[in-house]
């Protein structure tokens, strides 16, 4: 005699519970292998250091080896491909700067080779920094209003790349004082700043400690910071909204993430040990030389920064044309 059928709503019940037991399981016992972090990126610069002094720090909280692999190439699209399309497990990691989620998808769309929102999903905002905005002194310009004044005249300016946080900010701050600032697209921020001091190019908006020194030095002159505070490296230079563009108010941050499949389970375990490495007073002390502020969100936080990041970018990515290389 066959077995009578178990309703629908009790059939649901019971997968959901089993998934929720397999899930639980699984963070009970993860990680079960060494983890891989990719970092989109070359060796050496903040993404990498960040990648490293976390990893090194996660390793000794999960008691597996944490590997970070760089997969420079196509702005970050190459290394978190490679993420999107890993098991989702927990043992393949994404360290990325967020455009590489906000602003890539709409200037390479389908190029790209997989789709951010659905294919990777936000484990934690690591940090953020901002943009200074600096001169060859050359130029004689010693204040933003004069670089406004000489923006409406045209201004050679110079950044890492297009869709570089450096061409990003510029483009941002130029929809609202309008001028024509004329952008020379470099590939990578060494070069970028090399030109900016033989005075090849006049401007640039470049992550602080890349010209820190030679503001210092008087070598390039700094008018402002595009961050929503000043930054510790030059706290005499005033930021955007101190100079009367809040709008003009830029930052951009590292973030980890995961396959999209990744258990809810695995996140969450994922979240709380980053979290505790960046309330470390070790790791701040040692991250503290970028320049950045260490923020430590929840995973629906930095979804929300992701949303936000896109929706700017959005504007003003139509507004100025911006391209991929």
């Amino acid at each position: 005699m066959p077995m009578p059928s178990l309703p629908r709503f009790l059939c649901g019940i019971l997968v959901a519970s089993a998934t929720a037991l397999s899930s639980g399981a699984m963070a009970q016992s993860y990680p079960t292998k060494p983890i891989t972090v990719v970092v989109p990126f070359p060796p050496g610069g903040p993404n990498d250091i960040i990648a490293r002094t976390i990893g090194a720090q996660l390793a000794t909280q999960l008691k597996q080896p944490v590997i970070v692999e760089n997969k420079a190439g196509a702005t970050g699209n190459i290394g978190a491909q490679s993420v999107a399309k890993a098991a989702p497990d927990g043992h393949t990691l994404l360290i990325t700067l967020d455009t590489s989620m906000t602003v890539n998808p709409q200037i390479y769309g389908k190029r790209m080779g997989f789709d951010p929102q659905k294919d990777l999903r936000p484990v934690v905002t690591l940090a953020r920094f901002s943009q200074m905005l600096v001169v060859n002194p050359a130029t004689g310009l010693t204040s933003f209003k004069q670089f406004a004044e000489a923006a409406r005249k045209g201004v050679n300016y110079g950044s890492a790349g297009n869709a570089s946080p450096g061409h990003l900010t510029m483009e941002a701050l130029q929809s609202l004082i309008g001028g024509d600032l004329n952008h020379i697209a470099y590939r990578g921020n060494a070069p970028a700043v090399v030109d900016l001091l033989g005075g090849q190019v006049q401007a640039g908006f470049v992550a602080t400690p890349s010209v820190a020194q030679h503001v210092a030095a008087k070598k390039l002159t700094a008018l402002a910071v595009s961050g929503s505070k000043r930054s510790a490296l030059a706290p005499t230079v005033p930021t955007l909204s101190e100079l009367g563009y809040p709008a003009g108010t830029t930052e951009f941050g590292y973030v980890l993430l995961a396959p999209a499949a990744t258990p809810e389970a695995v996140v969450t375990l994922l979240n709380t040990e980053v979290r505790k490495i960046l309330e470390s007073g070790a790791v701040i002390e040692k991250l503290k030389a970028l320049d950045i502020e260490l923020v430590g969100s929840t995973p629906q936080e930095a979804a929300a920064d992701l949303a936000a990041g896109r929706a700017r970018w959005s504007k003003i990515i139509k507004e100025r044309n911006i391209q991929s290389d």
